[in-house]
């Protein structure tokens, strides 16, 4: 059976290399991001290699922009039953310099995204009596300097996976976290912008905390998100896993 799945902030990084694993595993997959011009190298790479892939533009935080794209997305591939919420941005600060806007434009994106998301698509989920989400949180849920909102963000994932797996059980959906730790992204290239430093040199010196000695990249985040997804993975629920090339709290 073909699963259909949506990869939500899937235009680049982890999201792209997650929408390309899903749809090698066998899914076809909807990629989703906030304008869907910006999809349209990941969907033709997926279509490239022999793949079925819809580009989709929603924003998240609306629940109409969301509950539209859902049903885009049912009427054009069929009952989606595969979630990655991986859409997220950053508004990182200090405590003290961070704007009301900052704290509600990253836990809107985040939380509420996933939160929208999730609750248009487990209808599909429990009809079909199988469903897999997988949600992205971080190490940032663990504290990091500067990141009061993406941390709260974070962490709140956890608490949501860990809540929809209970309460999505009984219906055949499991529901799990990856959390990433420094993986070589764009994201990771406007800190280092923001911070001053060269982007080469910013992963050089991540490299040397980090026990495997390399940054990550977003195939092994994809990698752990695949095995959520699949079908091996009906007695796993509920879980965080940290993909961070080493042992984390």
């Amino acid at each position: 059976m073909t699963r259909i799945a949506i990869v939500t902030g899937a235009a680049r990084g982890i999201g792209a290399a997650t929408a390309k694993q899903l749809a090698s595993d066998g899914c076809t997959v909807a990629v989703l991001d906030l304008d869907a011009e910006q999809c349209a190298d990941t969907v033709a790479a997926i279509e490239a290699s022999g793949g079925r892939a819809l580009a989709v533009g929603a924003n998240v935080a609306d629940s109409e922009a969301v509950a539209e794209a859902v049903a885009l997305v049912a009427d054009e591939l069929g009952a989606p039953t595969v979630l990655v919420n991986n859409a997220g941005i950053l508004r990182d600060n200090l405590l003290f310099k961070m704007t009301d806007g900052d704290w509600d434009a990253v836990l809107n994106v985040h939380l509420r995204g996933a939160f929208l998301m999730s609750r248009a698509v487990q209808a599909f989920q429990v009809k079909e009596g199988w469903g897999r989400i997988v949600n992205l949180s971080s190490t940032s849920a663990l504290g990091n300097r500067g990141q009061a909102n993406y941390a709260a963000a974070k962490a709140g994932m956890q608490g949501f996976t860990k809540t929809l797996a209970i309460e999505l059980g009984r219906y055949g959906v499991t529901v799990n976290a990856v959390a990433p730790g420094f993986i070589a992204t764009d994201m990771l290239r406007a800190t280092a912008d923001r911070m001053g430093v060269g982007f080469d040199d910013f992963l050089a010196g991540a490299a040397k905390e980090i026990p495997v000695a390399r940054v990550g990249q977003p195939e092994d985040v994809a990698a752990a998100v695949s095995f959520f997804c699949s079908e091996a993975a009906g007695f796993t629920s509920g879980q965080v896993l940290y993909v961070a090339g080493g042992p984390k709290a």
